[in-house]
């Protein structure tokens, strides 16, 4: 309760404790600012209440709270600070309620938000700052906002603020705004909001659209990110609106023309282009013309002569190629290309460079079991049939005879341009023993050889011109011979008379035991082999040739060993 004294002088001069009233400064001192309120004695103001002591001046009228009429030393206590949160706490509590909006200074960060200062010190959580929460609330410190009062505590003197609901607010109206006047076709402002593999949200200032992937360039992209980066500003064509839904689809191709509209002016069939491969698939090769246009090379279309298994093996990706123009589909946005049709055809000239009887010379590519495969040039091939490397020898498998890589000679038979195929003959390149045999063998010669293979109904022996004979089990002594290589090994220099030629079946008898008969007795032995039939315990020297054939494998599998392994990717 006041005293007698304290309220006499309330009484006498009109000034009570908690009172505002207006003040004149008279004195600034280092500490402290003397102020005349118009009472018995001066007032005091704390130096350290003013923002800027430096600019008050003495005459200054100010606002000031009566804190206490007499201290010790009988001064009026005042405050400047207190007088102005008071006009301010009034003032805020008669026009903003929980839910107004008022202007403020974000004034510090404070741990969980900001202080902003909007004649009071309020508090402005994170969580409340912009529609995102901030990463750098430093950033906001020195700048003023309009703020929206969410909270209000008058016994504690606090409040609460939030600016993320102002925008959110002033958003939901842009929303609303830009769904009823946006229509298809407009071009609008926007800034990349975020980027995901499927596309990018625009935000337009009230709404955000979806850019697809593929709507942001004619040309092939792999990801958004080459093209776009968060925050940057765009310029983008509205493509469809549902307004319910509130989706706005956006292009930014579409403002640029298509360029498939004038595809087969600039691109007509038949023409050369150059182009970049910009990707490789098993079937073929997608050459980039310019932004937005891409042809095919298919596989068959890469060469003419080499049979290519995949792409990648002529071509890198980002290398330039030229290529000629086979087809356009301007609805399936579609180019046929062709990296062969830019050179001659090869084929058009082979049967004037490679006339069937003409001689030629090449390195054996590839072993299969039908034949060899024999470059005549750059990505031109002949083969060999197996059936066509000897005149005299059975070859099995040519791995026999040749290795890969190795140079090779062989004659022309026949050019199939259609099918693309030339056949060569290695035995033809020498006559046929066989057409002049009687020149070399006769009945009776004695001849001497070199054992070249085993048999269990005889051994072969080698002869000139590359001819085997055959001695027969039972021409190889006057004994009786249970077992070939019991009496004959492989390399094996031997001496044998000539007892049958058959000519038609390019087969030579010889004997071992007969070298040293008289005319009357080879005669005799030829008979006895002609006379020999399948059934019998001897067989004829005819099925003894084709026996020898399959009597031992393990011979026909090393002499494949010799040779290089076939390669089952070749033609």
């Amino acid at each position: 309760m006041l005293t007698m004294e304290e309220a006499l002088k309330q009484s006498l001069f009109g000034f009570a404790p908690g009172q505002i009233v207006k003040g004149t400064i008279i004195e600034i001192r280092p500490k402290e600012v003397l102020v005349d309120i118009g009472y018995k004695s001066e007032g005091v103001v704390s130096a350290s209440e003013f923002e800027d002591l430096q600019a008050a001046k003495t005459g200054d009228q100010i606002d000031v709270l009566i804190e206490k009429l007499e201290d010790r030393d009988g001064n009026v206590v005042l405050s400047k600070e207190k007088a102005e949160f008071k006009k301010n706490w009034d003032k805020i509590l008669t026009i903003c309620n929980e839910g107004g909006t008022i202007s403020g200074k974000v004034k510090s960060i404070v741990k969980g938000g900001l202080i902003v200062h909007i004649g009071v010190e309020a508090f402005l959580p994170a969580s409340q700052v912009d529609i995102v929460p901030p990463r750098n609330l430093a950033a906001y410190v020195g700048n003023t906002y309009d703020f929206k009062v969410v909270k209000i505590n008058q016994e504690r003197q606090n409040i609460v603020l939030s600016r993320r609901e102002l925008i959110e607010q002033e958003r939901n109206e842009r929303r609303a705004k830009l769904l009823t006047e946006m229509m298809p076709g407009d071009i609008r402002k926007g800034t990349v909001k975020n980027i995901t593999d499927f596309g990018a949200f625009i935000d337009l200032n009230g709404i955000d659209g979806l850019l697809h992937i593929t709507d942001m360039s004619w040309g092939r992209i792999n990801h958004p990110s080459e093209l776009l980066k968060v925050g940057q500003d765009i310029d983008v064509v509205v493509l469809d609106i549902n307004r319910e839904k509130e989706r706005v689809s956006l292009g930014l191709k579409q403002k640029l023309a298509n360029p498939w509209d004038q595809i087969e002016t600039k691109y007509p069939v038949g023409s050369r282009i150059k182009g970049r491969v910009v990707n490789l698939v098993p079937y073929g090769a997608f050459v980039e013309l310019e932004p937005g246009v891409e042809g095919l090379v298919h596989v068959t279309e890469l060469s003419w002569v080499k049979r290519v298994a995949k792409p990648s093996d002529v071509l890198k990706p980002d290398q330039v190629i030229e290529a000629a123009v086979l087809g356009i589909n301007r609805e399936e946005q579609k180019i046929s290309l062709s990296i062969r049709q830019v050179e001659a055809n090869p084929w058009e000239m082979v049967s004037e460079k490679y006339p069937p009887g003409s001689r030629v010379k090449g390195k054996v590519r590839n072993l299969t079991s039908y034949g060899a495969f024999i470059e005549l040039e750059d990505g031109l091939d002949g083969m060999i049939h197996v059936s066509d490397i000897s005149w005299t020898r059975k070859i099995n498998h040519p791995s026999e005879v040749l290795k890969k890589g190795e140079d090779v000679e062989a004659v022309v038979l026949e050019i199939d341009k259609a099918n693309q195929r030339i056949a060569l003959g290695m035995k033809q390149v020498s006559q046929d023993p066989w057409e002049n045999i009687d020149q070399y063998y006769r009945i009776g010669d004695l001849i001497t050889g070199k054992v070249t293979k085993l048999a269990s109904f005889g051994a072969f022996v080698g002869l000139q011109q590359d001819i085997d004979g055959l001695v027969h089990i039972s021409q190889v002594s006057e004994d009786h011979v249970e077992k070939i290589k019991n009496v004959l090994k492989v390399g094996q220099d031997v001496t044998a008379r000539v007892i049958k030629i058959d000519k038609g079946e390019r087969r030579i008898g010889l004997s071992i035991k007969a070298a040293n008969y008289s005319a009357e007795q080879i005669k005799a032995e030829q008979a006895i082999l002609d006379a020999l039939k399948p059934g019998e315990d001897l067989v004829a020297l005819q099925h003894a040739f084709e026996a020898a054939e399959e009597a031992r494998p393990e011979e026909r599998e090393e002499a494949r060993n010799k040779g290089e392994a076939p390669d089952p990717a070749a033609p």
